[in-house]
């Protein structure tokens, strides 16, 4: 049920309610001869100063005031000296708790200047100045007690927020824990949504050309059937490959019993590309020997996509008979060189420039010309400028020098060295 502004929560009419029980009982008890009759005026303002608090915690300076004004007027008044005064501290720790300590301190000294001017107006029933002196001192003498009840209030609105400020901090870090984890999470579909294109871009392009050659080898029974086994290398290399980014591979393999993972991407490995390629019909060959050095593993892995995918590109798109690849590391970066003897881009498929290179800085415009062109798909430009981005580096595709199609890329090494040592050459 919806509470409105005088609806009372149930534990606080409970605790109002005991207040008023015992205040009365309690002043029925105390009630001396000289006392003024506390029926009707007294009891109904028990009722109020107690029944007050049923919205202490929703308005809790309303509540402290009322309790200051009746407690007052009942004692000002003669009325027996009765527990009235137990409505007034649970007021206060109220307010000390929902309220600034101003509120609190205010309080206090108004009931106690409230019970000096009382005692000071009921003088000329004929008490003296020393007597109305006397009592005075005694009700200040309260503030000693009311103190400490203001202390307690304080602490226990400084722990609240103390709490409320560590679960802030708890929801905000849940929060960016949450938006790391989306953002984790986009990054590796992107991951792998490379890896896919890499992988069946290059391995289903080998498996067209070879089934397209088995076809025209109809009556050459032995080529057909060497293509047809290149085929099945292609196609057996994909699914693991497929396996392996889908990160599945390994408790699949170890639960069916078959072999071990197969060994990750690698410039090192570039030699089975290589074969694989010569094996679709492109005379694919390397210039000098595979890196002998150990590659950060997204360095070495870029380097051997940007590769797969230019030799992918020629067979494709480039015509291309012979293709040269060429991988040279320093001390600072490891540069990635393939040349084949294609077409090369048309005029319409050029891009970045007179020379009609490809620079990784505009390779998203490039690729949307690309695949008019005869260098390469554009999906194929883009992916290679984004995996050369991606660790920092830059990459470069048009026209070769000597005719054909150049991929050129800059992969640079997390800690470059003074000055350039080519090595692996």
């Amino acid at each position: 049920m919806r509470r409105t502004w005088w609806t009372p929560a149930r534990g606080d009419l409970v605790l109002a309610v005991g207040a008023w029980a015992v205040t009365l009982v309690m002043s029925e008890l105390s009630v001396r001869s000289s006392d003024r009759p506390m029926w009707p005026a007294g009891g109904l303002l028990i009722t109020a100063c107690c029944l007050v608090l049923v919205v202490r915690r929703r308005h809790p300076v309303i509540t402290l005031w009322a309790t200051i004004i009746t407690a007052v007027v009942y004692y000002s008044m003669g009325f027996p000296d009765g527990p009235i005064g137990l409505a007034f501290v649970i007021a206060l720790y109220t307010a000390a708790v929902e309220c600034r300590l101003f509120v609190s301190l205010a309080a206090t000294a108004a009931i106690n200047a409230g019970f000096v001017l009382m005692n000071l107006w009921r003088g000329t029933g004929g008490n003296t100045t020393a007597e109305q002196l006397a009592g005075a001192e005694s009700v200040a003498g309260v503030t000693f007690f009311l103190l400490p009840v203001i202390a307690l209030g304080q602490y226990v609105r400084n722990r609240r927020q103390h709490i409320a400020a560590i679960e802030e901090r708890a929801a905000e870090a849940e929060r960016t824990r949450e938006q790391e984890a989306l953002r984790r999470a986009a990054e590796e579909r992107l991951r792998i949504a490379r890896e896919l294109h890499d992988v069946l871009a290059h391995q289903i392009s080998l498996i067209n050309v070879q089934a397209g050659a088995a076809l025209h080898r109809r009556d050459d029974p032995e080529r057909a059937y060497a293509s047809l086994e290149a085929i099945k290398r292609a196609s057996k290399d994909t699914l693991r490959e497929l396996r392996g980014v889908l990160g599945v591979l390994r408790q699949v393999d170890e639960q069916d019993g078959g072999p071990p993972v197969a060994p990750a991407p690698s410039l090192s490995r570039v030699g089975e590309l290589l074969e694989q390629t010569s094996a679709a019909g492109l005379k694919a060959t390397l210039s000098g020997p595979p890196p002998a050095v150990d590659l950060p593993a997204p360095v070495d892995l870029a380097g051997y996509r940007i590769v797969q995918e230019a030799l992918t590109n020629a067979v494709r798109h480039a015509a291309a008979s012979t293709a040269t690849v060429q991988i040279r590391c320093t001390t600072e970066a490891v540069i990635v060189q393939i040349d084949d003897d294609g077409v090369g881009p048309t005029p319409a498929g050029s891009a970045g420039g007179p020379g009609g290179s490809v620079e990784s800085g505009g390779a998203a415009d490039a690729a949307e010309q690309g695949e008019a062109g005869g260098g390469g798909s554009g999906n194929g430009l883009r992916g290679m400028a984004e995996r050369a981005a991606s660790v920092g580096g830059e990459m470069t595709a048009g026209p070769g020098p000597g005719g054909g199609f150049r991929v050129w890329a800059r992969l640079p090494l997390p800690h470059p060295g003074e000055r350039t040592e080519e090595i692996g050459q």
